[in-house]
Formats: C-alpha cells, structure tokens, sequence
C-alpha cells in the first residue's frame, strides 16, 4: 500500500502573501501529487479568502487530478487540496462567473497560465477553455501570453496553442480563451545574457472599432516602432466580443530572452495614450539587459524547477511575489533556488538541483 504524504502546511499570508503563493501551492501539489493545506489565504491583502478566479483553478486542478478539496467556497480563507493520482489529461470548461452572481472580476489567462504546466506534464493532449477577462491593465492579457509567455514555454519544452475565440476587455468582462497542451519533455534555460535580437513587433487587438481608427492607430504603433529602432510589424488582431474594446503589445524576441509590454484602453483614455502607456511598460524591460521581463519571470518559474537541469534567467526587478513563490516550491521540492539582487533591483535567477 502506498504511504499517504503528511501535507504541506503553508501560511498564506506569508511574503507577499497574495494570489502567486496560493496558485504556487496548488500547482505544484497537483503535479507532484503531495497534498496540501493552506490557511489564512491572502493574508497580506485586503481581499482575504479565494476569490472566483481561484475557485476556477482548484475546480480545475481537481478534476485533473480527482482531488479530495475542502473550504470550497467564496471568500473560504483555509483550504486543503488532495490529490488521488497524478494529472491526467481531461477536456475543461471554466467559468470565473460560475460562483458568483453579477459582474465578476477574473483573468482568464491567470487561470490557463497556471494550469499549463500541470498540463505538460500529463501523459496525453490536452484541451481547455476559461472564460473570463482577456485584457486588462496591471495583469496578463491574452497577447502576452501568447507572444512573450509561450515564446519563453516554448524555450523550456512546452508547447501549448491558445486561441482568442471572443474578447473581455476590463473588468469583470466575459471573454474566452481556449488552449491546447502537448505532453512535453522540460527543457533548462540558459538564458544568463539576451544574445542577438531576432524578432520584435507590436499588435493591436480590438472589438468593434471602425476601420479607420483601426488604421491611425496602426500608423502611430507603427512609428513608435520605428523611432526606436524596432521595425514597423504591426499585426491588427480583430476578434468578436460582446464590448468595444481594444489592448496593445509591444514584444522584442532574443536569442535567449523575450519581454513584451501592454496596455489596455479603458475608459477616459484614447488609443494615444494606451499606445504610450504599453510602450512604457514595455521599456521598463526592453531597456535593461535582463533576460526576461518581470512578470514573466513568475510564470518561467515552476517549470524551471520541474527541470533536473540548471537553468539561469535575469530580471529587471526581483519581487516579492518572485521571492515567495521560490519560497513555496522549496516547501515541496529539495531544490536551490537562488535569487541574487536585492527586492526591487535587478536579479539572476538560479535553478538547480
């Protein structure tokens, strides 16, 4: 008879104390089938307990992996999540409105970002589909995810092809993003300095926006590019949605690294000014010799660390919510990970056995 695993106890107030930590713990219970039970979820933030975003991924994570799951509920501050047998691949369908009346706030791509390894590491093909926000500001938006957050998967082993199949721009929007998932072999990253630059580019995603204003905005995107230097591809993504909406990426690949900036154009702002503010978050990586942007650097991590291979990356900020996810795969794993530079500085991220 198999041993049952004592759980890992975490403190999810801890560090950062937020939603990386909560979804690193699950994440990586489910792929290395180790039970877990985290309490005081969300601690450190003024919105304590799971949220539906989160309720999306443990509904998720549990059908993958038949898990026992306990504190199941909206605002649930305490919850213990058993896996009975490794992932295996199951077709899902996720609704972040699911379990809760109203307009409800939740990014999809969250969701899909998180699941992807855990998806990668099943034994067939695997598909899903959540439903949700595809583009808002100060989170993941579809096109970083597919440009710069799939680029860098693909650099590790991973494989995996989205689709925009309708837009949610802001909050509380409802779009949908569906993925599918090969089974893959990880791969380490060697990715200590950026290399020759390869591709770099821009696209502008929009719902309902007359051809005209689709035009001027692609020329202006386009000038942007050439004043710094970076060509002038500009793709214009134009996707069925339920609101007017539109979001810009900016992306640079290298040979060992890729960073990408965005910007959604919420109300009171023109596509000027969203054109400005995606550059602007774009630079704030581009511009330093780091290797992977910021936030790009949390979602390279779990894999890394599933890999029996040393991988290197640098950053342009060492974060909290970095140090804290580290500090979370280390409570399953016996593995360095060694996080030089102090918080808000430039960092070298090392992984190994």
């Amino acid at each position: 008879m198999k041993p049952v695993l004592e759980p890992v106890v975490l403190n999810g107030g801890h560090g950062e104390g937020g939603s990386a930590l909560l979804r690193t713990a699950l994440v990586m219970s489910a792929i290395l089938h180790r039970p877990t039970r985290i309490h005081n979820i969300r601690g450190a933030t003024r919105k304590r307990g799971l949220t539906p975003e989160d309720l999306s991924l443990v509904e998720a994570l549990s059908t993958l992996c038949k898990a026992e799951v306990k504190g199941f509920d909206l605002g649930s501050e305490d919850l213990s999540f058993f896996p009975t047998r490794a992932p295996r691949a199951t077709p899902l369908r996720l609704d972040v409105r699911s379990y809760v009346e109203g307009r409800v706030p939740g990014n999809s791509l969250i969701v899909l970002q998180s699941l992807v390894p855990v998806l990668s590491r099943s034994l067939s093909y695997s598909r899903v589909s959540v439903m949700g926000e595809t583009h808002s500001n100060n989170t993941l938006c579809f096109d970083a995810f597919e440009l710069g957050t799939l680029s860098a998967h693909k650099a590790q082993g991973i494989y995996a092809f989205p689709s925009l199949v309708t837009t949610g721009f802001g909050f509380g929007s409802h779009g949908e993003v569906a993925m599918e998932v090969e089974p893959s072999v990880l791969e380490p990253l060697g990715w200590s300095s950026r290399g020759e630059q390869v591709e770099s580019g821009a696209r502008l995603c929009a719902t309902n926006m007359a051809p005209e204003a689709l035009e001027r905005a692609s020329i202006l995107i386009g000038q942007n590019l050439q004043e710094n230097g970076l060509g002038d591809d500009v793709t214009i993504h134009e996707v069925h949605g339920k609101e007017t909406g539109a979001s810009v990426t900016f992306f640079a690949q290298f040979e060992r690294g890729v960073g990408t900036g965005s910007a959604m154009m919420q109300r009171g702002m023109t596509i000027n000014q969203t054109i400005s503010r995606a550059w602007e978050n774009f630079e704030k990586w581009y511009q330093t010799k780091a290797t992977v942007d910021t936030f790009l650097a949390d979602q390279i991590l779990i894999p890394a660390c599933l890999c029996e291979s040393k991988s290197v990356f640098t950053i342009p900020e060492v974060t909290r919510r970095l140090t804290t996810m580290a500090w979370v795969i280390k409570q399953f794993l016996p593995i360095h990970i060694t996080i030089l530079g102090r918080e808000g500085e430039p960092g070298t991220v090392t992984v190994e056995w």
